[in-house]
């Protein structure tokens, strides 16, 4: 008899107990970033739309975004209209306000608006280069560069013997480094050099890439070969302050990627196998894998969007990266030319001859 209302005592307690167990322990479940195809666009015609026709593309402040696939680049609204699509013969730059089509000999090219309507021509020989607004010629050489204003003026040339290896510009500043490890940093109004150092540490020094950070206080750069490493720098005066540095495992001996954040608290740089990102208000480093090398980063209002490709076959991969420094995840597409761009809730995914737009939630 006991030994029935042990039992029935033992499974009543567990019944009661697995009900407390699922009341006090069950929690709601966390957020997921959901990715929705909304729609794919093709751009195997050429279109330049006028005027007119623009304006009622356009929804209030919407901008327009610019792509180059294959031998096209143009411009499209974020609900998917072309606004503009050309082919080009043999060479392009473009920007979200510029774009131009030259020869390979770098001679007399004319700068259109993303509008497609003439803006200048510049009568010198070089290679034209658009970021943003602002307008630059390399020149031959590989050593030298100007800087010309939206009239096609020359506003200023900074000179040089030693071979151009990175380059970055924001609103105020320029920065250029060099093939024996020197950094300057000019003042895009005037062409002066605010800033000249030398990260140092390794055997051979090139610099590989830089970017400089929104508010201009910050450097950073991937530097040299045999010990090659990473540097952040703070202007202090006009002087530079190395805040950070690290050795990395790696020998990459071509151009690589370094970018800040927009609102310059992170800087993301590419070496071999990984993508590295320093916070600079936690002051911590971080790395995760990567088998791509990497071409470009966009943001969203949460999340970071790094575009790589694989140099010995046709793929590309987007990595999702969320602000606390973490991967979210990947995918991969097979395809000879892609680009990525992120504006509001959307990531647009460019591959060959078309466009495709997702909408990013959280759910």
């Amino acid at each position: 008899m006991k030994s029935k209302k042990t039992l029935s005592f033992l499974i009543t307690f567990g019944i009661i107990f697995i009900i407390l167990y699922i009341i006090f322990s069950a929690k709601p479940l966390g957020l997921e970033y959901q990715f929705n195809p909304d729609w794919k666009i093709n751009i195997s015609q050429d279109v330049t739309a006028s005027q007119s026709d623009i304006a009622q593309i356009l929804k209030n402040d919407e901008k327009k975004l610019y792509f180059k696939l294959g031998r096209n680049i143009g411009y499209f609204s974020e609900d998917g209209q072309i606004t503009l699509n050309k082919s080009f013969p043999s060479k392009v730059a473009i920007s979200e306000h510029f774009y131009t089509l030259y020869n390979a000999d770098g001679t007399n090219f004319t700068v259109y608006d993303n509008n497609g309507a003439k803006l200048c021509t510049i009568n010198d020989y070089g290679y034209p280069m658009f970021d943003e607004d602002r307008i630059f010629l390399f020149l031959p050489g590989g050593a030298s560069f100007s800087k010309y204003n939206t009239d096609g003026n020359l506003s200023w040339t900074v000179e040089n013997t030693i071979p151009l290896t990175a380059f970055s510009s924001n609103e105020y500043y320029t920065a250029a480094g060099y093939a024996d490890g020197s950094i300057k940093v000019f003042d895009n109004s005037t062409g002066k050099a605010e800033i000249s150092f030398a990260p140092g540490g390794s055997d051979y020094p090139i610099i590989l890439g830089l970017d400089i950070s929104s508010d201009c206080q910050y450097v950073a750069s991937v530097s040299g070969h045999e010990k090659q490493r990473f540097v952040l720098a703070r202007k202090d005066e006009n002087q530079p302050k190395i805040i950070f540095h690290a050795f990395l495992d790696s020998n990459l001996s071509r151009r690589t990627f370094v970018k800040f954040s927009k609102n310059g608290k992170q800087v993301f740089y590419n070496y071999e196998n990984f993508v590295g990102i320093y916070d600079l208000e936690k002051k911590e480093n971080y790395t995760i894998p990567v088998d791509t090398k990497i071409l470009n980063i966009e943001e969203s209002e949460n999340l970071f969007f790094l575009l790589g490709k694989n140099e010995n076959k046709a793929e590309y991969t987007v990595y999702v990266i969320e602000r606390t420094n973490t991967l979210e995840g990947s995918f991969n597409f097979k395809a000879d030319s892609a680009f990525i761009k992120a504006a509001d809730n959307y990531l647009f995914v460019g591959k060959d001859n078309t466009i495709s737009r997702i909408s990013l939630k959280r759910e």
